[in-house]
């Protein structure tokens, strides 16, 4: 599986839960959600584009940092 860092802009609990919903809804994916940090690492055979969408629908700004 390839591992994913991604930037969300997430301020607090309810933000790290919205990520955790769409990516369970998701489905094959696994991951860690950093808050302080405001990162999330994904290992995923999904696409980046895909991850991408996925974390957008929370309503935060994300964006893709790279492979971890």
């Amino acid at each position: 599986l390839q591992k994913h860092e991604f930037f969300v802009d997430m301020t607090c609990e309810g933000c790290s839960n919205a990520v955790t919903r769409v990516l369970q809804k998701l489905g094959g994916v696994s991951f860690d959600i950093d808050l302080p940090n405001k990162k999330v690492c994904i290992d995923s055979e999904h696409t980046v584009d895909t991850l991408l969408e996925t974390l957008k629908k929370t309503g935060k700004n994300a964006s893709y940092l790279g492979e971890k």
